[in-house]
């Protein structure tokens, strides 16, 4: 069954959001690879893999809904944030931001009476819950142990641990 055509551009709007994030990700870990916190970068890299694992799993649904994926261009995100607690800070606004992008993905869902994309989009709703939480919980690390010294040290190596599973 096709979609709708408010729900068709609303995916592709957020293939296009998902996209960016990973965008935006990666210019936080370039930014960290500047500063030498090597593992701060590698958790926002792993970071942009997520977000552009996100946007594939909606590209896939809209083709699966016998719709067309219609890719945008992309802005520009800033070079430089300001340091770690900037960098994570703007992570968390963010991760904000896209929140309410899915949850009035799910209102626009209720509204066209789609129960497929209505339930496709709850992993979604799931998933910025942890990306929200984990967000906040490494800007409250950070601002106990400050931007520089042998503690950020440690916080650095801590979230380069992440690799390729899922932070906490």
């Amino acid at each position: 069954m096709e979609l709708t055509e408010r729900m068709h551009g609303a995916l592709n709007d957020q293939v296009t959001a998902e996209l960016h994030a990973a965008h935006l990700y990666l210019a936080m870990a370039a930014d960290f690879e500047a500063q030498n916190l090597t593992g701060m970068a590698a958790w926002m890299k792993t970071q942009a893999q997520e977000e552009l694992a996100h946007a594939m799993r909606i590209y896939d649904y809209i083709n699966t809904r016998d719709s067309k994926v219609t890719l945008k261009s992309l802005d520009a995100p800033p070079a430089d944030f300001g340091g770690p607690i900037g960098a994570f800070k703007a992570a968390l606004e963010h991760e904000k931001k896209v929140t309410g992008m899915i949850h009035r993905l799910v209102a626009l869902a209720r509204e066209e009476k789609d129960l497929a994309t209505e339930s496709f989009l709850q992993w979604y709703v799931n998933e910025q819950v942890e990306e929200e939480s984990t967000a906040q919980a490494i800007i409250e690390k950070i601002e106990l142990v400050g931007d520089k010294g042998t503690a950020l040290y440690l916080l650095d190596k801590e979230l380069g641990a992440r690799g390729g599973g899922k932070s906490g």
